[in-house]
């Protein structure tokens, strides 16, 4: 299957799902997550749900870092350069949604990509080999060919891998997937 067709699937798929069951299984990635040995680095990088397009709820992995005192960081996107600034999420970080339906930081403390240990992203699809299908606009591969060469790049996704997808040289793969049944390592 071809990119566009498999976006307009994982989106129709998303779109089926009930706000209970979003729910369950976002809580079933979260104590997924809990069983990965992932929880010893310090800073980490979590994007906010875009409800309207029924992402995972990250907030259950938001209580889990703030229990665990971890740094976290999230991005505000320009869609004009197609590129994301970081920043670290306080008590004091004022959050909006913008016209995407993206909530994002609108002050705080700037956090370079190279100072990531860990990076959770939202994808439609993926596949066995760690190749991600997201939107289609590019700023996550942008963003993460800035990371360290070592840092998780860890998707989270509803459904389960793919057996291959279309990528090209310019796509990041992941170094891990968690759905609500089962962790993959690439």
């Amino acid at each position: 299957m071809e990119k566009k067709e498999l976006r307009a699937k994982y989106k129709q798929l998303r779109e089926a799902l009930t706000p209970v069951a979003c729910d369950e299984k976002s809580l079933a990635i979260a104590n997924k997550l809990l069983q990965m040995d992932i929880w010893g680095f310090e800073t980490y990088h979590v994007f906010l749900t875009i409800e309207k397009l029924k992402e995972i709820n990250t907030e259950y992995l938001l209580n889990i870092l703030n229990g665990k005192d971890k740094n976290i960081v999230v991005s505000k996107s320009d869609f004009e350069a197609s590129t994301m600034q970081h920043f670290l999420l306080t008590d004091n970080t004022t959050l909006k949604i913008n016209s995407w339906g993206i909530p994002e930081p609108q002050n705080g403390f700037e956090v370079q990509p190279q100072q990531l240990d860990v990076v959770f992203i939202p994808l439609l699809a993926f596949d066995k080999q760690g190749n991600r299908l997201g939107y289609g606009k590019g700023f996550y591969d942008r963003f993460l060919a800035s990371c360290k060469p070592d840092c998780l790049k860890i998707g989270l996704s509803f459904f389960e891998a793919e057996d291959a997808l279309e990528f090209s040289g310019y796509d990041i793969p992941l170094t891990h997937c968690v759905t609500p049944n089962k962790t993959y390592r690439f």
